[in-house]
């Protein structure tokens, strides 16, 4: 935990260090209010289509159209010359593109139509932008106001660098509903030292960077002192943000028959992004944000290869989750070079202030005939979900460790019996249970778990049920409708936040081999009455297993149950009868 204080400490000095150039100059350039925009007029605007070199091109105001925008006004405009010419009109990309007629600054270029017209935009007022600045760090409200729904955002390029082809459809999947469409693009340079943004610039907006990267691009539209505006529409419109900001570099600008687009990658960081609104993104350049850093080491053990990949995320509630799964995707992917079944075993460790405990500890084990590294990331993502989506307190986490090996071949075994060593005993009484089972076309092997029967158990006949960690074991044949309500139930709990990163981090493993007690007291729960089944037990579907594993568990804790670890995902489920005595005979 020091060590990761520490580095990350020292990490943020350096930056500091980086920042002791005038990374931003001042411009105080003169506005034009909308309201002295007038039809005809002529202007410019500035852009970067290629490198870092900022161009320009001709633009005509067209009208203006009241309350069209998230804040007010837009200014309808058709933008014209030999970079319009050659990039096919406004590419995604340019949205933050600054305006200036009679050298004032206008505005933004900011929207325009799909599959229309690609030379006619529209423009966000400058005025609008600045209001950015004047919102408290403590306001998280948006812009009340929505976007006309003809109108559309000019769509942000995502440029995605070391990411897989799986992964890329992966992103693309879980970003659709952000409107962001992911590119793949070369890794990031940051060979040369950072260029200080300027209005016109290229700028981006990364979410995730280091050995992997992921980011926006824009346009800077203007900047004061250590302040910048850029495009001049909301990235994805969450307030406060908490965002990396770089330069950038672009490569080319592709045209396309629905829209163009910039290829190119973020660049050096020169600081921060705080602000994501309705009228755009403001961010202050020296500042560092806070982030989520990730350390991610995959080795397939059938070929020997190996990769280990260190990267820094955004720190948000509901993207880090889906940016760190992705991003150890990518890794697992680009290790096994393929698709398709396999055996993991993922351990992960998360560590944060302000969580019940100071680092959350798993370890289990997976096992698919389809893509196992979509399996794999699953526990991850739903820790990190857990903890950044709690209810109770916001939680910092301050470093994340990933450790997955892999195997091509099957490492699954089936419970083919088990049995007690006696037939009776008493409470207290120490009572090895043997449990054969058979692994995937493999021989028979045995493994006992020791099972104490509760001190406080009654005399009579006691239930055992034999299972592996990851089963769920149907218990019951459920009749009548409206028994998943009923179920539900019976078994919702509130839980602390303590309770709910303990069941997390104590859950069974799918390696595990659990002897537990089975609470028959299940009266009413359906017609004609019930009885356990003997032997493997088909598994419930995925709607009632949640609510089916509280309710075989319903009354017992760890005293009575007990397991050990295999090095096999355990399939199948039994049960073995006690019968429990009091007096001294058995």
């Amino acid at each position: 935990m020091s060590f990761v204080l520490n580095w990350r400490r020292l990490f943020t000095g350096i930056l500091a260090l980086l920042f002791l150039f005038p990374a931003a100059g001042v411009f105080a350039a003169d506005i034009m209010p909308v309201d002295q925009v007038k039809t005809g007029m002529r202007g410019i605007a500035k852009t970067v289509v290629t490198g870092n070199t900022i161009e320009e091109f001709g633009v005509e105001v067209l009208g203006i159209m009241k309350d069209k925008g998230p804040s007010g006004d837009l200014i309808l405009v058709r933008v014209s010359g030999d970079l319009i010419d050659k990039t096919g009109g406004i590419a995604q990309g340019m949205s933050g593109s600054p305006v200036y007629i009679d050298g004032k600054l206008v505005g933004a270029v900011a929207y325009g139509w799909s599959l229309t017209d690609h030379k006619v935009g529209m423009v966000t007022p400058i005025q609008d932008m600045m209001k950015i600045w004047d919102l408290s760090a403590a306001s998280n409200v948006p812009f009340a106001q929505q976007v006309a729904d003809e109108l559309q955002p000019i769509a942000t390029p995502l440029m995605a660098a070391g990411f897989s082809e799986q992964a890329m459809n992966m992103l693309k999947e879980k970003l659709k509903s952000l409107n962001f469409v992911p590119y793949a693009v070369g890794a990031a340079s940051e060979d040369s030292a950072p260029e200080p943004l300027q209005p016109g610039s290229a700028v981006g907006v990364e979410l995730v960077r280091g050995d992997i990267s992921l980011g926006a691009l824009g346009t800077v539209t203007y900047v004061e002192g250590d302040k910048v505006l850029a495009f001049g529409h909301p990235f994805m419109k969450k307030g406060n943000t908490n965002l990396f900001m770089t330069n950038a570099n672009i490569y080319t600008t592709v045209s396309g028959l629905e829209n163009s687009f910039k290829v190119g990658t973020t660049g050096q960081m020169v600081g921060l992004i705080n602000q994501d609104r309705g009228a755009g993104v403001a961010g202050v350049t020296g500042r560092y944000p806070v982030i989520v850093p990730m350390r991610i080491m995959v080795h397939d053990n059938s070929t020997g290869n190996s990769r280990d990949a260190a990267v820094q995320i955004v720190q948000d509630e509901q993207l880090t989750p889906v940016l760190a799964a992705s991003t150890v995707f990518s890794v697992i992917d680009k290790t096994l070079d393929r698709v398709g079944a396999g055996t993991a075993r993922v351990s992960f460790e998360i560590s944060g202030n302000q969580a019940p405990v100071q680092s959350l500890k798993r370890e289990n084990m997976f096992y698919t005939a389809g893509n196992i590294g979509e399996l794999a990331i699953a526990e991850l993502h739903e820790a990190l979900t857990t903890i950044l989506s709690n209810q109770y307190n916001p939680v910092d986490i301050i470093d994340v460790k990933v450790n997955i090996g892999i195997d091509s071949e099957r490492k699954t075994a089936a419970i083919t019996e088990a049995r007690a060593a006696v037939a009776a005993a008493r409470p207290g009484d120490t009572v090895p249970i043997t449990v054969t089972l058979k692994p995937f076309r493999g021989d028979p092997i045995t493994r006992v778990v020791n099972f104490v029967v509760p001190k406080n158990q009654p005399a009579g006949p006691l239930t055992l049920e034999v299972r592996g960690g990851g089963m769920v074991p149907l218990l019951y044949i459920l009749k009548g409708q409206g028994m998943d309500s009923e179920l539900i139930k019976l078994t919702k709990k509130q839980q602390s936040f303590a309770e709910t990163v303990a069941e997390l981090t104590n859950r069974d493993r799918n390696n595990d081999l659990v002897v537990e007690t089975m609470d028959m007291n299940f009266e009413g729960l359906a017609e004609g009455g019930m009885m356990p089944q003997a032997g493997k037990i088909k598994k419930p579907s995925v709607e009632l297993e949640p609510q089916l594993s509280q309710l075989t568990k319903k009354g017992n804790d760890n005293k009575n149950k007990y397991f050990t670890t295999t090095d096999y995902i355990i399939e199948n489920d039994t049960q073995i009868m006690l019968q429990i005595v009091t007096d001294e005979k058995k």
